[in-house]
């Protein structure tokens, strides 16, 4: 990644010099299909950019990674591209109070997800385009200023293939040479520029209100169309704008709204004004949880608040990343809950959502929400649980502090304040103060300005015949901040935990009294943060932890249930109780979960308890105890039931003992049977995959699997089965693939690397943490940044944990004090993960004394 970067100073620097009037941008995507002589396949760019001088200066540069560059023209005065491009950049001068640059460029189509990736759909051999930018890879399909606040109108033209269809932001069509011509856009920044381009599945339909009617479509690859269930793609969308235009009162601005569901997807989806695209796996090819399409709902909800908050006003650089992703992961809950079928997508925000960012904020990375984003490296990690999940869950507890009315009338002036404009944190604070006539920059500098997380504990005394004298809420951390908090009383009534007092207070300093629950009656549990309003991990007095360990699945309100649930995880990864604690309060309860996306949360983190933050010596009966019972809930659930199909994918991710193999191959085998599960393809993978990591499996076998799913999700289940198998040679083989070379797409990368990493085969893969350290810097210049975050993160030698890991971690870091701080930081955040694992197993261990 030499010379890739780009600093917030030069940013500034660019802005204060320039303003840009417009883009033209021709693109011919025909060599797209066909053979290629080329060592690395390339499509012409042709740029035309309009801009005017407006500070001090006459020289600056302009944004390419490209192989080639074939001209350059200023102003119609050529320039030698061989001095004025280095690889990264154009360098320009003579710069008049006009300018016109002309960039005609051989640009390099991507297999990483970066710039125009190149997708070869191995069902039928059609090829596929899509781009994808965020936060700075549009300079990798055409020239630009690639900032967000050197906003432009852009016309597209797109020469394709034959028989394809090309999309963009503006709407579009071939004129008679066969050429896509795109409308002019509104003003937007590089990073949300879009083209889509192949022979995709396309349906559509229209959004009508009053006078305002916004043509629908929706895509995908033609092999998927089968799967594609559009109608309720399209019902969330126009959900979604009933809401928004109900609250925001300023009509979606972009005209047409696309959504492309793409192959090899980076992100979950990327927010491009009029031209959405999605990870496929959206579409789902067997049967899944409404968890799914809840997520699915969620994510179009989420970009399409990111039409007014990101798109129509944008922030001035990333430092302010959050004034567009926090309000629209806070938007994705709060729209789906008042506007969907997804009435309880709250439960899912403070039991999934918050759980990332609760892991987040206690890295060494963790950083304020508004942050310090020096360059865009530094950018590409800030898309993390703080920017979204702790944004999120701070908007959350300001509407509780500003209330909703005054929350809802400051976005509206904020997007007639400054449509088609960039801001910064004070332009929003400073409408917020008029709405809610609040100090929001006290608020702000408590939660916006400083990073961590704190713990509200309850501290609560009784009198002789047992009423609450007095119950305070003890704040612990390193930031002392407001919360605008519930805290309620729980009891058994008839088998069952329920709520009889609720008290909202102001909790400031290190303890605040609730005086309005004196003399309430002795509770079975006290839950700070009822509800949910604020930010905090929330801690129990030892009466209500005894209360969850015997009663947990007897609190019948899912939040509530929902809150305690992920307060003992947080509990468990803190190294305050044992790995082994949690696992039983799992296994007693989970079974009696009636959330469902709340049940696979608390499976995966039953998983990791074992995994990750149980004694080593207890890590066998752990697993063990694990697939017990799995199998026994599996077995007890309602026949045909989503959660029986969660069941079933527990039971075969812990799958250890031979009748465990044998009931996965009966199951694969149509031998085995248990009424109502319906053993579709993904579940075929699904319990395929512990016979491949058990070597029960072999390549022969995978291989006929694959000739069942011959598709390009088989092929990347075919990907991480094999990398999984037992066997030396079997990572000796992925590692090069993955380390030694750059053949592999993004998403091969990804599945190789998870199959290569597997719990049960630490031994076998310990002699790879040296190589890890070894490699790393050099992978990180040679890689895309995207592909060196993926290695770096998913090969970390994590299971190695030890001492002597954690030793090598600190070494590496000590000796490479220079390397790039967002390598550094990677590295950082794994140690911490160790650290944390190595603190939980020393707590754990503790409890079999």
């Amino acid at each position: 990644m030499p010379g890739e970067n780009l600093s917030r100073d030069e940013a500034h620097e660019r802005a204060a010099l320039l303003s840009v009037d417009g883009y033209e941008v021709d693109l011919d995507l025909r060599s797209a299909v066909g053979e290629s002589a080329e060592a690395v396949r390339t499509f012409r760019s042709r740029t035309t950019i309009r801009f005017r001088r407006t500070g001090e200066g006459t020289s600056t540069f302009v944004d390419l990674i490209a192989p080639s560059v074939n001209a350059v023209t200023l102003n119609g005065r050529s320039l030698d591209p061989a001095v004025v491009f280095d690889g990264a950049r154009i360098a320009l001068d003579g710069l008049a109070d006009e300018n016109t640059l002309v960039v005609d460029a051989q640009c390099a189509y991507s297999r990483t997800g970066e710039g125009m990736h190149r997708f070869v759909d191995p069902e039928d051999g059609e090829v596929y385009l899509y781009t994808q930018y965020e936060p700075a890879d549009a300079r990798r399909v055409y020239a630009n200023f690639e900032q967000p606040d050197l906003k432009a109108p852009y016309r597209f033209a797109v020469t394709a293939p034959e028989g394809w269809t090309v999309w963009s932001n503006g709407a579009g069509e071939q004129d008679a040479e066969g050429v896509w011509r795109f409308a002019e856009t509104a003003p937007i920044s590089t990073y949300i520029t879009c083209v889509v381009a192949g022979p995709y599945h396309y349906v559509t339909d229209s959004y009508t209100r009053g006078d305002l009617e916004i043509p629908l479509g929706a895509m995908c690859r033609k092999s998927l169309a089968k799967h594609f269930d559009a109608d309720d793609v399209f019902l969330i969308t126009k959900q979604g704008f009933d809401f928004f235009h109900d609250n925001f009162d300023y009509p979606y601005p972009f005209g047409k709204y696309d959504q492309a569901f793409v192959p090899e997807y980076n992100l979950g989806a990327m927010e491009n004004p009029g031209m959405v695209t999605f990870r496929e796996e959206y579409i789902y090819r067997g049967k899944v949880t409404q968890a799914a399409y809840e997520s699915r709902a969620n994510v179009i909800l989420h970009e399409m608040a990111h039409m007014w908050f990101g798109d129509l006003v944008t922030m001035v650089w990333w430092d302010d990343l959050w004034l567009k992703e926090s309000f629209a992961d806070f938007m994705g809950s709060f729209v789906n809950a008042e506007a969907t079928r997804f009435t309880n997508s709250w439960v899912t925000f403070a039991n999934n959502r918050k759980s990332w960012a609760y892991r987040a904020d206690q890295l060494p990375s963790t950083h304020p929400i508004t942050a310090d984003i020096r360059d865009l490296e530094d950018a590409k990690l800030n898309f993390d649980g703080i920017t979204y999940a702790k944004g999120a869950s701070v908007l959350k507890q300001l509407v509780a502090y500003a209330g909703r009315d005054a929350f809802l009338e400051g976005a509206r002036r904020y997007f007639k304040r400054h449509a088609y404009g960039n801001t910064r944190l004070a332009d929003l604070l400073s409408i917020l103060e008029e709405t809610s006539g609040r100090d929001m920059r006290a608020w702000a500098k408590s939660w916006l300005q400083t990073s961590g997380v704190n713990s509200l504990t309850p501290a609560v005394t009784y009198d002789a015949e047992g009423r609450i004298t007095e119950l305070a809420v003890v704040q612990e951390g390193d930031e002392l901040r407001p919360h605008r908090a519930a805290v309620g009383l729980y009891r058994l009534s008839g088998g069952e935990l329920v709520r009889y007092a609720r008290a909202e207070a102001d909790i400031t300093g290190d303890r605040t009294v609730v005086a309005e629950l004196a003399g309430e009656e002795r509770p079975d549990l006290v839950l700070v943060n009822d509800d949910d309003l604020t930010y905090c991990k929330i801690r129990f007095d030892e009466g209500s932890l005894a209360t969850l360990r015997a009663h947990l699945g007897d609190i019948t309100d899912p939040l509530a249930r929902a809150l305690c649930w992920s307060a003992l995880w947080n509990l468990t990864r803190d190294g305050l109780m044992p790995a082994r604690d949690f696992v039983s309060v799992a296994l007693a309860f989970a079974g009696r979960e009636t959330d469902i996306g709340v049940l696979q949360m608390v499976h995966g983190w039953t998983k990791s308890a074992v995994t990750l933050y149980a004694a080593p010596e207890w890590r066998e009966e752990g697993g063990r105890l694990l697939a017990e019972g799995g199998l026994r809930e599996l077995r007890a659930a309602e026949p045909g039931s989503e959660h029986q199909l969660t069941w079933a994918r527990f039971f075969a991710a812990t799958a250890s003992a031979d009748a465990d193999f044998q009931l996965l191959e009966g199951l694969l085998g149509g031998t085995a049977k248990i009424d109502g599960l319906d053993v579709d393809q993904e579940l075929r993978w699904a319990l395929l995959s512990p016979l491949a990591v058990h070597g029960r499996a072999d390549e022969a076998r995978i291989g006929e699997e694959l000739a069942r799913d011959d598709t390009a999700t088989g092929k990347r289940h075919q990907t991480r089965l094999l990398a999984s198998r037992p066997s030396a040679a079997v990572k000796a083989q992925a590692w090069a693939q993955v380390v030694e070379s750059d053949a592999l797409s993004n998403a091969l990368v990804e599945a190789t690397i998870a199959g290569f990493v597997q719990p049960s085969q630490r031994e076998l893969i310990a002699p790879y943490a040296e190589k890890y350290f070894a490699a790393i810097e050099r992978l990180w210049e040679e890689r895309s940044i995207q592909i060196g975050i993926d290695v770096v993160r998913g090969l970390f030698p994590g299971l190695q944990d030890d001492e002597t890991t954690l030793a090598a971690t600190d070494a590496w870091l000590s000796e490479h004090e220079s390397a790039p701080a967002a390598l550094r930081r990677l590295v950082l955040e794994a140690r911490d993960d160790l650290a944390r694992a190595l603190r939980a197993q020393a707590c754990d261990g503790r409890a079999a004394v």
